[in-house]
C-alpha cells in the first residue's frame, strides 16, 4: 500500500532513500492496523513523488476508513484536497504567526483570504518563467553505475537551473550526492570521498571555482549559534555598539558584546542567559538566570543603546524588525547583510534564536543566505540542493525561487533533487529518472526543457507536470 513492492526484504536500511524509509515507518504502523488510534504525521508526502502521494492519500483514507483519526501537518496540494477538515495557521510565520486564520473543508477554505487560500484558488502564484535559459557549457557524466542507476550519460549544464526528478528510489540521490558531487571534488581539489561507479567525467570544470552541497543539516547545535553569527553580521552589530559615546568613556571593546567571552557577559550563567540543573536520574532542568532574566548581558553592557535599543533589545528582534531598525538609522553594511535573511523568507526569525531551535528547512536557507551575503564574486560556485522545497509553504517557495535566480545572475549553477511541481516547473533544463524505484529505476527516461519532457509519454513526472504548464 505504501509503494514500497520493488524492495527486497533484505537492503541495507543504509540504502534506502529518504522517501522509502520514511514509508517504511509508516507501513509499520499500518501493519498493526490499529483500530481508534491518533496518528499525527509531520510531512509524509517528503521525499515522494506526486505518484506515490496519491498511494500516500489512499493509505490515510484506510487508515481513517478504520476508524482512526489521522491528523497530517502538510503543505501539499493533493493531501490538501483530499483532506475532509482544514486548519490553516497564519496569516504568516514566526512572530507574525501563530493565529488561526482559517478553518473548514477544502471548499470552505478556499473563500478564506488567507495566504493557503489565494494560493489554491490561484489569486496568487508561482510563474512558470517566460523563458529558459540556455546553457553554454556543460559537465558529463558517462557510466554512472552506482547502486541501481543502469550505465546512464546525463549532461548537467552550467549557470543554469537544473532538476533531477523520478518517483523516490529510481536513484536521483545516488546520481547527484554519490556520484557528481564527490566525483566532482576529486576533479577539482583532488580529496573527498570516493565516487560511485561510473565511467568518467568530462566537461567544462574552468569555471568552477567550489561545489557546495546545501542539506537540511542544522546549522549549529550549540545555544550560542544563532542566524546572525552565522552570517557573519553580528561582528558589524558589535562594532556599532562599541562606538557608542559610553562605550568609549567606559573602554569596551567588542567582546564586551559578545556572550562567548568574559567581559560584557552575565556572569552567572556565562551568557547562556539560563542556568542548567543537573537531575540525576531526569533530564536537566533549564531555569531562567535570575541575574540577568534571560538578557545574556551585565546590567552595566546594557546600558550601552544604540538610538535606544541595548544590545539584548536587537538580538531580541525578528530579522524584519532589525531591517527596519537599521535602515532608519542609516547603517547600510548590517541592512545589506540582513537582507539575504528576508529574501529567503527568514524574516520572522529573531537575531539571536538559538540555531538549535531552527527547523531543517530553516537552516538550509540561512546556509543560501550565507552565499547571497557573499554577492558577486569572480570564482563561480556550484551548489547542490537536496528537496529544499520540504517544509515550505507555496509562498516560501516563491522566495526560494527568487534566490536561486539571483544566484544563478550571478554566475552560479544550481541543480536540484525535487519532487515538489510548483519547482520542477521553473528549471531550464529536467533530468528525469524512472521508471520506478529499486531495480525497476535507474534509467535516464529524459533530459532536457519542461516543455519537451510533457511530450513523453512513458515518464511519471510528464503527466503530473502537463498540469502545472
Amino acid at each position: 500500500a505504501a509503494g514500497l513492492n520493488y524492495l527486497s526484504l533484505n537492503p541495507a536500511s543504509n540504502t534506502l532513500s529518504g522517501g522509502e524509509s520514511q514509508r517504511i515507518n509508516l507501513a509499520t504502523s499500518l501493519g498493526s492496523s490499529l483500530v481508534g488510534s491518533m496518528y499525527i504525521l509531520d510531512e509524509p508526502s517528503i521525499g515522494l513523488h506526486s505518484r506515490d502521494t496519491e498511494r500516500l492519500i489512499k493509505v490515510l483514507k484506510g487508515l481513517r476508513d478504520l476508524g482512526n483519526t489521522v491528523i497530517v501537518v502538510e503543505h501539499d496540494e493533493d493531501i490538501m484536497k483530499a483532506a475532509d477538515y482544514i486548519f490553516d495557521i497564519g496569516p504568516v510565520a514566526g512572530t507574525f504567526g501563530g493565529e488561526l486564520v482559517a478553518h473548514g473543508t477544502y471548499k470552505e477554505i478556499l473563500k478564506a483570504d488567507s495566504l493557503t487560500a489565494n494560493y489554491l484558488t490561484g489569486k496568487l502564484k508561482i510563474e512558470t518563467p517566460l523563458k529558459r535559459r540556455k546553457a553554454k557549457s556543460y559537465i558529463k557524466i558517462i557510466g554512472a553505475r552506482e547502486h541501481n542507476l543502469k550505465n546512464v550519460d546525463v549532461q548537467f549544464p552550467l549557470n543554469t537551473l537544473t532538476v533531477i526528478t523520478g518517483v523516490s528510489g529510481s536513484g536521483k540521490s545516488t546520481l547527484v550526492k554519490n556520484i557528481l558531487y564527490p566525483a566532482l571534488q576529486k576533479k577539482l581539489f583532488n580529496y573527498g570521498e570516493k565516487p560511485g561507479q561510473f565511467t568518467k567525467l568530462e566537461g567544462d570544470f574552468s569555471s568552477i571555482k567550489s561545489v557546495e552541497f546545501i542539506d537540511q543539516n542544522p546549522i549549529g547545535r550549540s545555544s550560542r549559534s544563532n542566524p546572525v553569527t552565522y552570517i557573519k553580521v553580528y561582528d558589524d552589530i558589535r562594532a556599532l555598539f562599541t562606538q557608542q559615546k559610553l562605550s568609549k568613556i567606559r573602554g569596551y571593546k567588542a567582546k564586551h558584546f559578545s556572550f562567548n567571552v568574559d567581559g560584557g557577559r552575565c556572569e552567572t550563567c556565562k551568557g547562556d542567559g539560563e542556568v542548567t540543573i543537573g537531575m540525576q536520574f531526569m533530564a536537566d532542568v533549564h531555569l531562567r538566570c535570575e541575574t540577568c532574566k534571560g538578557k545574556r548581558f551585565k546590567k552595566e553592557t546594557l546600558e550601552v543603546k544604540v538610538e535606544g535599543q541595548s544590545i539584548a533589545d536587537v538580538l531580541s528582534m525578528t530579522i524584519d524588525q532589525a531591517t527596519d531598525f537599521f535602515n532608519t538609522h542609516q547603517q547600510k553594511k548590517i541592512v545589506s547583510k540582513l537582507k539575504p535573511l528576508q529574501d529567503v523568507g527568514l524574516g520572522y526569525v529573531q537575531l539571536g534564536q538559538a540555531s538549535s531551535t531552527l527547523s531543517g528547512g530553516e537552516a538550509q536557507r540561512i546556509k543560501l543566505a550565507s552565499f547571497l551575503v557573499k554577492g558577486t564574486t569572480k570564482d563561480k560556485i556550484l551548489f547542490i540542493f537536496d528537496e529544499p522545497t520540504t517544509g515550505l509553504h507555496f509562498h516560501d517557495i516563491k522566495k526560494l525561487l527568487a534566490s536561486f535566480n539571483a544566484l544563478i545572475e550571478k554566475g552560479h549553477t544550481i541543480i536540484v533533487i525535487e519532487h515538489n511541481i510548483d519547482l520542477i516547473k521553473c528549471a531550464d533544463y529536467i533530468i528525469d529518472l524512472g521508471l520506478d524505484g529499486g531495480k525497476n529505476g535507474g534509467e535516464l527516461l529524459f533530459q532536457g526543457t519542461p516543455e519537451d519532457l510533457i511530450k513523453s509519454k512513458k515518464s511519471y513526472t510528464a503527466k503530473y507536470l502537463k498540469e502545472k504548464l
